[in-house]
Formats: C-alpha cells, structure tokens, sequence
C-alpha cells in the first residue's frame, strides 16, 4: 500500500506514514540495505521505514544511515535530520533539512493503561479525560516518545525530564512539552492527531 498519509511541515520538513501490506523484494528494489534483524517482520519495519524516507526526499542518502550506541539514526554530514517509528504495520517518518525532529506511532492498546504510572506524573494524570482515558494517555505517551527521539541521547526519565502542559484530547491537536535536563532545557510545541486507533506525534526544533 502507498503512503497513506503526508504532511508537508514547511519547504524543508516533511512527515509520512506508511501501512505495510508489501514483502521485503518490494523495498529491496529501491533500498539497498542488509539489516542485521533476524525477525521478519522487524526487518519489514526496518525497510519500509527507509523506504518512505526516499518518498519524503528522493535524494535522501539512505546508505550513509549510521546509528549511535543510543540506537539514534543520524547521517554524519547532517544533510538531512530525520526519525521514523514502527508499530504492526505502520511506520512514519519525519525528514527535515533544518533542525532535529523527533515522530512517533502508536496503537490505542490496553497495556498503554497498564504502564502509564510510569510515564505520566501524578500532575499529568489529572488532566487526563476520564471518558476517553486510553486515547488521551497514548497521545501523552506518543509525546514523549517523539521527544525522547528529538533528543536522541538517552537516559531520560519520561516522569520527571518531560512535562506535557495541560491539554484537552481532541482527533488533532497541539500540546507543549517542557524537556527539563542538566545539558538540555527546551519548551518544545507538538503536533498529534488520531485516525482510529493510531496515534501519530511529532515535535519539530
């Protein structure tokens, strides 16, 4: 299936996502890569997120892709900044000519409720809205993980070195974050929007 949703953020920045109905030949065709990922359908992931950072930017170096020892994707040169996630089968991506960028995408589940006691701080939790807890905590959740991927350096504590703002849950929305670390204070201004049971953020610097 072709990319089933774009964003053209400004000139330089631009976001995709991707619903995964093909085998591996058909990225193999235009991404020349050798994944060391034993499970197929993670190696899957891996290609088709690769694969829409060419539909983003045709001339994106897909083959310089390094990864640091924080699991971060960078090109050495810089000539591009980019994130993707995975998650069944979606992946998005995000590419910007500017300035580091950070995507995330998630599935309204279950387990999303399970664990939210460890992303969510008491303050947090008590905007979320009752009626609609599930999506609203994935949207946090999706958040943060996009901003954890804009930061790229790791060691972060999702409870304390990231505030989300008050917000109401809304299908498409904004909502502020404030990154708080030693080497790194920003406020950072995110995108997300709902489309059934996925959840899609992304933070542009």
């Amino acid at each position: 299936m072709p990319i089933i949703r774009t964003i053209q953020i400004d000139d330089d920045t631009k976001l995709g996502v991707w619903k995964i109905s093909e085998e591996e030949p058909f990225f193999r065709q235009r991404v020349a890569i050798e994944p060391e990922i034993h499970q197929s359908h993670k190696r899957l992931q891996h290609f088709a997120g690769r694969y829409l950072l060419l539909e983003l930017f045709p001339a994106f170096p897909v083959k310089d892709i390094r990864v640091t020892d924080r699991r971060k994707p960078y090109l050495p040169d810089n000539s591009y900044h980019f994130s993707i996630s995975h998650c069944g089968d979606y992946a998005a991506a995000i590419v910007s000519r500017k300035g580091a960028v950070g995507i995330d995408i998630e599935l309204a589940q279950p387990k999303i409720e399970k664990v939210s006691h460890k992303f969510l701080s008491p303050r947090e939790v008590a905007f979320i809205d009752p009626v609609r807890a599930l999506s609203h905590k994935t949207v946090c959740w999706s958040a943060k993980e996009a901003v954890y991927k804009w930061y790229g350096l790791g060691s972060v504590d999702f409870r304390e070195h990231m505030q989300l703002q008050p917000f109401p849950f809304m299908q498409t929305g904004m909502l502020t974050c404030d990154f708080m670390k030693p080497d790194k204070n920003a406020r950072l201004y995110l995108h997300y929007l709902m489309d059934g049971e996925m959840c899609l953020a992304w933070v542009v610097e």
